[in-house]
C-alpha cells in the first residue's frame, strides 16, 4: 500500500519546491553555492521537460544582500527592520540575476513573483496573482517566488517560506509541495537532541500529535523556519488537496528520486477540506 502511495507521486502534474536559505549557502562562509544551485535548477528544468508545471519557492535574499554589503548579522543593528529590507532589495535583484543565468544555460525561461500576505487577502491582488501564475505556466515559465521583504513588516508579512510555498501550492491549485531542508522529514522529536526519536514516513491525516511533534527547531542560523512552520505549510497544503513532502536537501537530486516514486522524506496525504478558507487562514497568521 505504501508503495502504492508512493507511487503516485510520479502522476503529480503541478508542483511546488521550497529550499530555504542554508541549502543554498556555504555553511563555512555564508556565500551562495553555485553547485548546489545548478542542479537544483537542473532537476526543475528536468520536471519541466516532462510537462509538468514547476513553481520554486526560494529563500536566500536577505542573507545575500548582507553579504554583498558585508554585514555579519551578528550585531543587533544587522537585523533591524530597515536594514534587512534594505538588504533584501539588494539581495534579491542578485539571486534573481543568478537564477536566470543558471535556467538560460537549460534554455529555461523564469520569472519572478513577490508576495506579501496583502497579495492573499486582497480580493484584487490575489486573483491577479492567480491569474499571473496561470499564464506563466501556460508558458512553460518556471516562477521564482520570495517574499516582499523590501516592503513586508509584520503585519503584511508572510513570515517564512515554508508556509510561503504552501500557499502558493493552494493559491495555484498544485497537487504536490516538496519542502527541501536540513532533515531527513519528520520525527516524534528532534533528533538533533533526542537519539530515540523516531522517524515518520507517512502523515495519513494531520491529527493534533502530529501537530505536537512540530517543534521550534532548527538547524541552521540562517533560515527562519522550524519543523513548527513545516507542520503549518502540511496543513495548508494537505487542506488544499495537494501532498506535501518534506526532504533533506543534502543531495538535491533527491527531488527526481521522489519524483519516481522512492520512499524518501515524509509525505503528507492529501485530505482536502472543503470548507479549508485559505484567505481567512492568512489573515489570521499572526493571532
Amino acid at each position: 500500500m505504501e508503495n502504492e502511495i508512493r507511487e503516485e507521486i510520479k502522476t503529480k502534474k503541478r508542483i511546488v519546491v521550497k529550499i530555504g536559505s542554508s541549502s543554498l549557502q556555504h555553511r563555512e562562509t555564508g556565500d551562495l553555492d553555485y553547485n548546489r544551485m545548478e542542479v537544483l535548477v537542473r532537476e526543475l528544468c528536468n520536471l519541466r521537460n516532462q510537462g509538468k508545471d514547476v513553481v520554486l519557492v526560494t529563500s536566500g535574499a536577505i542573507a545575500v544582500g548582507k553579504k554583498a554589503m558585508g554585514l555579519t548579522g551578528t550585531e543587533k543593528k544587522d537585523n533591524h527592520l530597515g536594514i534587512k529590507q534594505a538588504c533584501a532589495a539588494v539581495g534579491q535583484a542578485r539571486l534573481m540575476m543568478i537564477y536566470q543565468k543558471i535556467f538560460s544555460e537549460y534554455n529555461q525561461v523564469a520569472a519572478q513573483i513577490l508576495m506579501t500576505k496583502d497579495t492573499i487577502v486582497n480580493d484584487f491582488n490575489r486573483n491577479n496573482a492567480r491569474n499571473t501564475f496561470s499564464e506563466l505556466l501556460s508558458l512553460g515559465v518556471i516562477p521564482i517566488v520570495n517574499e516582499n521583504d523590501t516592503v513586508a513588516t509584520y503585519e503584511i508579512g508572510i513570515g517564512d517560506n515554508d508556509t510561503l510555498s504552501a500557499i502558493v501550492t493552494a493559491l495555484i491549485g498544485a497537487d504536490l509541495l516538496i519542502l527541501l531542508s536540513d532533515i531527513d522529514g519528520l520525527y516524534t522529536d528532534d533528533p538533533r537532541s533526542n537519539p530515540e526519536a523516531r522517524f515518520i514516513e507517512e502523515v495519513e491525516e494531520l491529527t493534533e500529535e502530529y501537530c505536537r511533534m512540530g517543534k521550534e527547531s532548527t538547524g541552521s542560523d540562517v533560515g527562519t523556519g522550524g519543523m513548527n512552520t513545516k507542520i503549518n505549510a502540511a496543513r495548508i497544503a494537505t487542506n488544499s488537496g495537494a501532498d506535501m513532502i518534506i526532504a533533506n536537501s543534502a543531495d538535491i537530486r533527491i527531488i527526481h528520486r521522489i519524483m519516481d516514486g522512492r520512499r524518501l522524506g515524509t509525505l503528507f496525504k492529501e485530505h482536502r477540506q472543503e470548507e479549508f478558507d485559505l484567505v481567512s487562514f492568512v489573515e489570521h497568521l499572526h493571532e
